[in-house]
């Protein structure tokens, strides 16, 4: 273990936050905790083309809401910024002209045109599109004379013609690739920005980054970044390459398929602490049949070794169940906290002055019925508005012409006790229902209906008492006027 470890997360500022990102930030992050080490983000804006204002600010709130708290990074400072690589240009610059100097890149001055005409003619051969090296012998003298008539030109590194290359992946392996399908890649573009390939190779070197880990996509590019490792007489971090994440019929995670912004899923109520749990298992175990972990038990047991190769398939059931079984480890308090901040945005419930002993026993009533503090609402929102509507299947089932004469008796009975509760509200029932020469269940289920609108949820004795005497009486009233 090189020491002392230290890692990065290095997005580029294009949009929201894809899970597949909050993965490889999430590793990296447990990782270098794990290991004592330092994590670092860095942001990739050296296509400024594909930058969104903004991108940045959500990124770091987005993390921060994760509880990924990196060590250094924009805002945050280090001994090794800037952490902004559009801010970072004049030491690429120093360091494309070394690699021109030292003869293992050269500028190149063909037209996007031209590098099109070489590629469809390659294709009409079948062959595999690359760059056909017509630049990669200029004579000095050329290059100086076209660079001083303003000719544009980028800069390309030089890839060996011949032999192949093999290095460790601390996922993967060993990987052996050949240099003849390798291009010589473009390092500095046209306007004077790095391309991705020589500024990571930079920065993590002039950053100490130890380790580098990150998606699958990349490992096609890393015997590119190695070569300039070399061009430069540097270090090679390890390596650790990333699974895919997949959609259940095995392709590539994608937007055509649901949603893959952590913004996305936080919007719909999804809890941290399930996110987490749940990106962490997207290709990585604990060696055992644990599922549920906190983020400081991912700390304690994340090791790269336990990352498999195979892709990862995004399970949005396993996501419920784990918002679902989170929900259920927070206490009453906290739970109480968010059902308090969810009704405060809510139009049909912001405004009002909601008691918390009441709140409480709604959180008491729904706690093993609900996967999101939403559904609170949405599962039983007769808890927080009278019904505007009875369910047509349950009146045509349950609300029978004698209904009305029953559930006015009920009324009269509940009337005499001063401050139910659960006991007294059954005891009235069944008082009713022995005055009525009838059942306690043909009481039940047409109650149920008149003080919800619906036909299941939690105890109908629960209900009427978080309800109290006034405001049951009211909604049964109401029912036998509206359904009668």
């Amino acid at each position: 273990m090189p020491a002392p470890v230290r890692v990065r997360f290095a997005p580029s500022p294009t949009g929201f936050l894809h899970v597949g990102g909050l993965r490889t930030a999430l590793y990296n992050y447990l990782f270098a905790k794990h290991n004592n080490g330092k994590f670092v983000l860095r942001i990739e804006d050296t296509d400024q083309s594909r930058k969104v204002e903004g991108a940045v600010e959500n990124l770091v709130e987005t993390l921060h809401w994760a509880g990924i708290e990196f060590d250094e990074g924009p805002g945050k400072g280090g001994n090794f910024g800037p952490y902004v690589q559009s801010e970072r240009l004049t030491t690429y610059h120093e360091h494309v002209q070394r690699l021109v100097k030292e003869g293992n890149a050269y500028h190149c001055f063909c037209s996007p045109q031209r590098i099109d005409e070489v590629r469809q003619k390659q294709i009409a051969m079948k062959m595999s599109p690359s760059y056909d090296r017509h630049c990669r012998d200029l004579p000095p003298s050329e290059v100086e004379r076209r660079k001083a008539a303003g000719e544009s030109s980028v800069v390309r590194m030089k890839v060996p013609l011949t032999g192949e290359m093999t290095f460790d992946d601390t996922i993967r392996g060993k990987v052996t690739i050949t240099y003849k399908v390798l291009d010589d890649q473009v390092i500095l573009k046209s306007d004077g920005f790095p391309t991705y390939h020589l500024a990571v190779v930079v920065d993590d070197h002039l950053m100490g980054i130890s380790h580098v880990i990150r998606g699958e996509e990349w490992l096609p590019s890393t015997p590119k970044h190695i070569i300039l490792y070399r061009y430069f007489g540097w270090d090679v971090p390890v390596y650790a390459h990333l699974p895919l994440l997949l959609n259940p019929d095995k392709s590539k995670l994608s937007k055509r398929q649901g949603d893959v912004a952590v913004e996305e899923y936080r919007a719909k109520g999804y809890l941290k602490e399930a996110i987490v749990n749940f990106v962490a298992f997207l290709g990585w175990n604990p060696g055992d049949e644990r599922e549920l972990f906190s983020i400081e038990e991912l700390i304690k047991e994340f090791t790269i070794d336990r990352v498999g190769k195979s892709g990862s398939v995004f399970n949005v059931e396993k996501l419920n169940w784990l918002n679902f079984q989170h929900l259920r480890k927070k206490n009453e308090d906290e739970v109480l906290l968010m059902l308090k901040e969810y009704l405060a945005h809510q139009p049909t419930t912001k405004g009002k002055a909601w008691d918390d002993k009441y709140l409480t026993g709604v959180i008491t009533a729904m706690r093993e019925r609900v996967t999101f503090v939403r559904e609170f609402v949405e599962k039983s929102p007769y808890f927080f508005y009278p019904p505007v509507e009875y369910d047509p299947s349950v009146v045509k089932k349950r609300w029978k012409e004698d209904t009305p004469g029953f559930l006015r008796k009920f009324t009269e009975a509940l009337s005499k006790y001063g401050d139910p509760g659960k006991g007294e509200y059954e005891e009235a029932l069944k008082k009713t229902a022995e005055a009525s020469q009838t059942s306690a269940g043909e009481l039940i289920h047409p109650l149920r209906l008149a003080i919800s609108g619906v036909g299941a949820g939690p105890g109908l004795y629960d209900i009427l008492a978080l309800l109290g005497k006034a405001e049951s009486i009211r909604r049964i009233n109401a029912a036998i006027e509206k359904l009668s």
